[in-house]
């Protein structure tokens, strides 16, 4: 979702066998949230699913190693592209490889991979904010500083794809730079318990913390609601109603839901899910949450809403007409179509809009050229 943003800047990949050749399923799922342009995202989503498989270390099984090597190569690759060379973005990624027994989550910069456990939030990365003490260790040390919770005053996450003004020590591994692409590495045994992972960037965990996503998610798989609309349905509630284009719930959203089924069919896991709520296994959300956000009024817009019906001339309808049916003349008249004449006279009240010379009907058909040259007098 674009949310407020004059652009989309965030990216996401989803693999359901990253190895179809090979003798077990790998799953790959990502969310790249961009800042300072969107190249570095969409380079991501395009190609580091791609670069992990070619590790030697993903053909050896050694799957976190392959995940750190292949989260290095990406940016390698991403430096060395000439499209590139000039370019200020860069990206979070958050990446869960899945197989049938365990997941993998790489995390590098300020989204979050989440695993809901019977209604338990059970975090699967850390945020990477220039004030934990780690990160600003390691900036400092490669000669940076962080001035109010950013990197050199700038940047708001202290480990990323791209940002590579941050990169430019000659000196110093990629994991000791100001700012580093190298993830952390979490390893999870996957148990009957585990229902779902998250993945989200921070225009999702800055309205909603791990556990109400969690409950928010369970709720809607009781409701027999697809993925699919959850995810939207999460992302509506998060969008401010108002924006200046800046603040809470005016960022770019990117989420996933990944259903780990355990072997059962999709609707057997539906079922398992409904069947441990209904036996008080866990917390869930509250029934209202299901409901999509544009049913749910507040007393101001409801109040807003009686105030446009109440109005005979609703702009509303007049804008929709104009926009319809209306053509702006190189007077700035606003011409229509006579057999719509009526229904903009009712809407404005009558004649006045045209005794004023702001509107006037004209046959479409019309090429009579007295007509043409008055208008090119006037």
């Amino acid at each position: 979702m674009q949310g407020w943003r004059v652009s989309m800047e965030d990216a996401h990949a989803a693999v359901l066998d990253l190895a179809p050749s090979g003798p077990e399923k790998v799953s790959f799922f990502a969310v790249y949230d961009g800042h300072g342009g969107r190249r570095a995202a969409i380079f991501s989503g395009e190609n580091l699913h791609n670069i992990v498989a070619l590790q030697d270390a993903f053909k050896a099984k050694n799957y976190p190693v392959a995940l750190k090597d292949g989260f290095l190569s990406t940016d390698r690759s991403l430096l060395a592209d000439r499209e590139f060379e000039q370019d200020p973005s860069g990206c979070t990624a958050t990446t869960a490889l899945v197989t049938d027994t365990k997941i993998f989550v790489a995390n590098s910069g300020d989204s979050r991979t989440v695993l809901g456990v019977k209604g338990i939030a059970k975090p699967l990365s850390f945020d990477h904010k220039p004030q934990n003490e780690g990160e600003k260790a390691r900036i400092c040390a490669a000669g940076g500083f962080v001035e109010d919770g950013r990197v050199n005053g700038n940047l708001a996450l202290s480990r990323a794809i791209g940002d590579f003004e941050f990169k430019r020590s000659p000196t110093l591994p990629p994991e000791e730079q100001v700012v580093t692409v190298c993830p952390d590495i979490m390893e999870h045994d996957i148990t009957p318990d585990d229902e779902f992972l998250v993945l989200a960037c921070d225009g999702i965990w800055d309205c909603l913390d791990s556990q109400a996503v969690v409950e928010f998610v369970r709720r809607g798989i009781v409701e027999g609601q697809e993925l699919s609309f959850i995810c939207e349905n999460i992302m509506d509630h998060c969008l401010a109603p108002e924006s200046d284009m800046s603040g809470i719930g005016c960022d770019n959203m990117t989420m996933m839901i990944v259903a780990l089924l355990n072997g059962k069919t999709k609707e057997e896991w539906y079922q398992t899910i409904k069947d441990r709520v209904a036996n008080g296994e866990g917390p869930v959300g509250a029934p209202e949450l299901a409901a999509p956000k544009e049913s749910l009024q507040s007393p101001r817009e409801e109040s807003r809403h009686e105030d446009t019906q109440k109005q005979d001339g609703s702009a509303l309808a007049i804008m929709r007409l104009l926009e319809e049916s209306g053509v702006m003349d190189e007077n700035g008249r606003v011409v229509i179509k006579p057999e719509l004449a009526s229904t903009l006279f009712k809407l404005t009240g009558g004649a006045a809009a045209a005794e004023s010379g702001a509107i006037e009907a004209v046959d479409a058909n019309d090429d009579n050229d007295d007509d043409d040259k008055s208008n090119e007098k006037k």
